[in-house]
């Protein structure tokens, strides 16, 4: 039973500069969203669109800011994870 319990963590194979790679196109791609939702919610006169187009603009910068930090604290860039 036991035996086809999968434990390990997928993101132990990835090296922190990796990780923050995909964190910050991740939060770029989010940012981008959030501004799209913004301007519709503008266009449309619907300001909660708005509101929740910036939130998660902020989301994406704050994602993007994240990767940043793994990629500087990465020891050994461009090694894979052991």
């Amino acid at each position: 039973m036991a035996d086809n319990l999968d434990t390990t963590d997928k993101r132990e194979d990835k090296d922190l500069g990796t990780e923050g790679t995909e964190d910050r196109i991740k939060g770029a791609a989010k940012v981008v969203e959030g501004r799209v939702r913004s301007a519709v919610g503008g266009a449309a006169g619907d300001t909660s669109e708005q509101l929740k187009g910036k939130a998660q603009e902020i989301k994406g910068k704050a994602r993007q800011a994240l990767g940043k930090a793994k990629q500087w604290l990465d020891l050994n860039p461009g090694v894979e994870g052991e």
